[in-house]
């Protein structure tokens, strides 16, 4: 058990924060400076996976982070191409935590962004995530695994960062392949190169530090250890006065925040369905992203999987919709009635995976 602190997850949790701090500032919503889920969908609706027309940019802040990690592993000899641990398992629970982050309107990263922000909706959110952490500590106790990964071709572990690279050059060099927004979330976006830029750097940081907010949250219930969680306390107290500084804080509020609704239920229902569905894949969308980014073709898979359930979630109605004041009449957005069967669809995978992966005596015992 290991309490000490890694200095280095206090730098990647800073670093985390001032970028979103950053890129809100250069033009990226507010709220939602850094926000895995919401960036994969916007690239879900760029590709035409979806035809969601507010949430559709090829997001460089997502080709940054895999490549920041690419790099950083390569540099540290960490790079490994490996993969094979129950593929199809982990594609289908990338799509459900994609759907249940969309639901809540942000993944786990936004939500601490979120709570810096002042929106009590993501401390809502963080109670929910929390029970589905306790859910997927429940059965990782029992012996839930998806098995081991091998090692394949290195091929293999460059498949996804040459997707984004490639795809990356073709909205470089022929953007009219690619939807992009008009008005909306997707409109607003910060200048391509800085965006990419601050992503490389961010990336680079969570390969070496393993910032991981479902891995800091599970070491803390099983092993007492805080040392991950720790960098997200850093990016909250970062963002929060950060806010405070630049005049964008407001107060704590759970009203017309910032592409967000006030549905209490199930801004912590679709959360508990991201962190049970995370602790079963190994960490949280951010991590998946850097372990792709390492060679991992099992959590390239993962990302893969969420890109679909991002685009399953706006061509069938089941991502949130935000609140907000138009002309003075207010509209308090929420959930629909397809994607509240969603997430208790999702709870119910989730709860099959959970006890076809338990070894064979706590399947019996159970």
């Amino acid at each position: 058990m290991t309490k000490r602190i890694n200095p280095l997850v206090l730098i990647a949790g800073l670093a985390v924060g001032v970028a979103a701090l950053v890129l809100t500032a250069l033009g990226n919503p507010a709220n939602m400076g850094f926000c895995i889920a919401c960036f994969v969908r916007d690239i879900a609706g760029a590709t035409k996976l979806h035809t969601a027309a507010p949430v559709q940019y090829f997001r460089p802040e997502i080709v940054g982070l895999v490549l920041g990690s690419t790099i950083m592993s390569l540099a540290t000899k960490e790079f490994k191409a490996r993969a094979g641990s129950a593929p199809a398992t982990r594609f289908v629970l990338g799509a459900f935590v994609m759907i249940g982050a969309l639901v809540f309107l942000g993944c786990p990263l936004r939500m601490v962004i979120r709570m810096g922000g002042g929106d009590l909706n993501a401390f809502v959110g963080l109670a929910g995530f929390f029970i589905g952490i306790l859910l997927g500590v429940f059965f990782l106790k029992k012996g839930f695994s998806l098995k081991r990964s091998y090692t394949v071709a290195t091929v293999e572990g460059y498949t996804l960062p040459g997707i984004l690279v490639v795809l990356f050059i073709l909205v470089l060099a022929v953007p009219a392949l690619f939807a992009f927004s008009e008005s909306g979330p997707g409109s607003k976006h910060a200048p391509v190169i800085a965006s990419l830029l601050i992503a490389l750097v961010v990336g680079a940081l969570c390969q070496r530090s393993r910032m991981c907010m479902v891995g800091g949250m599970r070491d803390a219930v099983m092993f007492r250890d805080f040392n991950l969680l720790s960098g997200f306390g850093v990016i909250f107290v970062t963002v929060l006065l950060g806010n405070i500084i630049l005049g964008n804080f407001k107060g704590f509020s759970a009203y017309l925040q910032p592409i967000a609704h006030a549905s209490q239920l199930w801004n912590l229902l679709g959360m508990v369905l991201v962190g049970w569905g995370s602790v079963l894949l190994g960490g949280c969308p951010l991590r998946q992203l850097i372990l792709a980014g390492e060679g991992n073709g099992d959590s390239a898979v993962t990302v893969l999987g969420m890109l679909v359930g991002a685009a399953f979630a706006h061509n069938f109605k089941l991502a949130g919709s935000a609140a907000a004041l138009n002309d003075g009449v207010y509209s308090p957005g929420g959930i629909g009635i397809t994607g509240k069967v969603a997430v208790i669809l999702g709870f119910a995978v989730l709860l099959v995976i959970s006890l076809l992966n338990l070894p064979k005596e706590a399947k019996q015992n159970g």
